[in-house]
């Protein structure tokens, strides 16, 4: 433990997809001494292995993960609830001595641990979400994040109109308490972190061919056996967790309205889009340091931050 003026330490590694975090955290982790918390919305779920990339127990060479294989494909779970369990997480690896690693790519994940966001606690109202649904169905989910531009700005500003279950949630929230969602992120304590904050970023076109190579990778290992297997122990295909990249473009297939090649496609180019979103969300974030991964560089960049951390554990 660190003395008790002095705020604990959280290093966040974050950036697009396929950058290659996992593999970076790993390797921090092994020079510091640290335990990694993911930050990703998609590695909560059980039995997701293969389309959401989940570091397999080889790769995580013998380094603690937490925050992954939480819940099954159709439970429900919430960013605040992610907040709870994370930060406890970060607790006990603080209170062992250990160096705790944020890793991931969900904006909201990482806000609501390093903003300390409050969450509103409002049950969900069942008629009212289901009304708003069927809105999106009638006129397109941008209706509903344009409604939610008009009262609540900063969070349609963060939202991708895609992202139907939180603009659905934030709209929610206005109509059960009468204020914007973002009224309970600003009214978040002061982190109580001492934040190290990295953002891992390459060259467009050799990300892109990361992305396809992981694409393939997904394929080879038996994408489309992993979904298949997800469809006959008879999870809907609406749920959330069958919705992220990785699912969606296969169930297309497996339903007979795309072929193989056209699904795969449709991952590449949605993960293209993906990252490019993930991109324009973190760079809004002043706090992150920018680091240039190259093909072959990952030991070398995760020398450099732990070298940093050394340096300014000396100073605290």
């Amino acid at each position: 433990m660190p003395p008790e003026n002095v705020l604990p330490p959280l290093i966040v590694i974050t950036g697009p997809t396929a950058t290659g975090k996992s593999a970076l955290g790993v390797e921090v982790a092994k020079q510091l001494g640290g335990e990694i918390i993911s930050a990703d919305s998609i590695l909560i779920y059980r039995s997701m292995n293969i389309g959401t990339a989940k570091p397999t127990l080889e790769e995580r060479q013998g380094i603690p993960h937490y925050m992954i294989d939480l819940v099954d494909p159709d439970e429900k779970y919430s960013v605040a609830l992610y907040q709870s369990q994370a930060t406890k997480c970060i607790e006990d690896i603080i209170e062992r001595g250990k160096i705790p690693l944020l890793v991931g790519g969900t904006g909201l994940y990482i806000r609501a641990l390093t903003e300390q966001y409050s969450f509103p606690g409002t049950e969900n109202n069942h008629e009212f979400r289901q009304s708003l649904v069927r809105q999106a169905q009638k006129y397109g989910q941008e209706a509903l994040h344009a409604r939610l531009a008009q009262i609540d700005p900063v969070t349609a500003t963060r939202l991708h109109p895609n992202d139907l279950k939180r603009v659905i949630r934030a709209l929610e929230v206005y109509y059960l308490t009468g204020k914007p969602f973002s009224y309970f992120q600003k009214s978040g304590q002061k982190c109580k972190y001492n934040l190290i904050m990295y953002g891992i970023n390459m060259e467009r076109q050799l990300l892109y061919r990361k992305i396809e190579e992981r694409v393939d990778k997904m394929i080879r290992l038996g994408l489309v056996e992993e979904v298949q297997n997800l469809l006959n122990k008879g999870y809907d295909i609406g749920l959330t967790s069958l919705q992220g990249l990785g699912y969606k473009e296969i169930i297309t297939y497996l339903k007979g309205e795309n072929t193989l090649a056209e699904a795969i496609y449709l991952l590449k180019r949605n993960t293209r889009r993906f990252a490019k979103r993930q991109l324009t969300w973190f760079k809004k974030d002043q706090r992150i340091l920018w680091l240039k991964v190259e093909k072959n560089n990952i030991s070398e960049v995760a020398q450099n931050i732990a070298g940093r951390y050394k340096e300014m554990s000396k100073i605290f």
